[in-house]
């Protein structure tokens, strides 16, 4: 009788534990980026106005000197699912944030339509890199 009673009882006070499927989170890209398959995307010539002004106002430093001007390259890791849309871009750190975040911007908005991408069955990274130019 006192084992039905708090049978019972713990039936009330702790009700059955049920395990929920946590959706998958999206993972981080690899740390080697050269094993990553490129992106195949055609990537539009980026807008170099708003990088030159970041450099000019010595926001970031990273712009090398060409023969033709100046050129900053931000290389990204993108996640893209099986059926071309992207789930993530994640820029390489080159200690200008803005920069990177506005390339990663780029990207994404290169991509509004899904991109034909290989039939992989699940996310996968893909590298692609933006070289911003400009005279000077």
């Amino acid at each position: 009788m006192i084992a039905e009673l708090l049978l019972a009882l713990q039936a009330v006070v702790a009700p059955p534990i049920v395990m929920v499927p946590t959706p998958p989170r999206a993972s981080l890209p690899p740390q080697d980026w050269s094993t990553l398959p490129l992106l195949p995307i055609r990537k539009p010539a980026p807008m170099s106005d708003y990088v030159r002004s970041e450099v000019l106002a010595a926001r970031c430093d990273k712009a090398v000197k060409t023969t033709t001007g100046w050129s900053l390259t931000v290389d990204l890791a993108v996640l893209a699912t099986p059926d071309g849309r992207l789930r993530r871009v994640t820029p390489r750190a080159i200690d200008c944030p803005t920069v990177e975040q506005y390339a990663a911007g780029v990207i994404l908005g290169s991509a509004r339509d899904p991109i034909v991408v290989p039939a992989t069955g699940t996310d996968t990274w893909y590298r692609t890199s933006l070289t911003f130019a400009w005279a000077g």
